[in-house]
């Protein structure tokens, strides 16, 4: 689980954040959405560090920088702001990536990809791998090509597939693969064990706990069925 602290005075910018945050990271837990430069002074001195910082540079009350320079962060940040001339300032305070809003998914997945490819690489089982490029089916697994190596991923630890946009969610019962792909190639490599229920969602069959004519259950996750898809999802599963 990635413990992600959120420095942001803006309800949206700070709830699109924890959006686009959920879509890479399911098990991701917000520790604390804080608007002023006080506050987040007071909460660092007070609470052990995050594993992610998402900070805006303009708070209520003064800059994020303001903060780092008064307590000592060795948590992985990434800066968030409306305007380029901070961008130096940031770099030189070693974050990780400095973010232009309004922040498009790619740009976004870019930052958190710095993050995963360095210091949560290294987490125990539950670590979330953003992955990129294709895959290959090997025996027993599928291969994601992530910058110059290969994430094998068995097969049989798959619980579904999610379409985002250009890129595809690959959920296991331990980890969340984030791959540019788009779900119709992916799933021409997938054995027949899997089913397509939605134009978004392809879902592997012996992981279904229950279902209903408009929605599947498998562990804490729950997937709809769409119209298009039903016949084929009440043939494989008999509804």
């Amino acid at each position: 689980m990635v413990k992600v602290l959120i420095l942001e005075d803006e309800d949206a910018a700070a709830i699109r954040l924890q959006k686009m945050v959920a879509e890479l990271m399911p098990e991701a837990e917000f520790l604390a959405t804080i608007a002023s430069v006080k506050q987040g002074i007071e909460w660092l001195k007070a609470h052990a560090l995050p594993q992610l910082i998402f900070a805006d540079i303009q708070l209520n009350d003064g800059t994020s920088f303001d903060i780092f320079k008064e307590v000592e962060v060795n948590s992985p940040v990434i800066f968030t702001t409306a305007y380029r001339k901070f961008a130096i300032e940031g770099f030189e305070l070693d974050a990780v990536d400095y973010l232009l809003k309004p922040i498009s998914f790619e740009r976004f997945l870019k930052a958190v990809n710095k993050v995963m490819e360095t210091s949560l690489q290294t987490e125990t089982p539950g670590t979330k791998e953003i992955a990129k490029n294709g895959i290959n089916l090997l025996d027993g697994f599928i291969s994601l090509r992530a910058d110059r190596k290969n994430l094998k991923i068995a097969i049989a630890d798959i619980l579904y597939i999610e379409s985002l946009k250009d890129y595809i969610k690959v959920v296991t019962k331990d980890k969340t693969i984030i791959t540019k792909q788009s779900i119709s190639s992916f799933e021409e490599n997938l054995p027949e064990n899997f089913i397509r229920i939605h134009r978004s969602f392809i879902v592997a069959v012996n992981k279904i706990e229950s279902y209903t004519n408009e929605l599947i259950q498998i562990g804490k996750y729950e997937l709809p069925i769409s119209r298009s898809y039903r016949h084929e999802v009440e043939k494989a599963l008999k509804i």
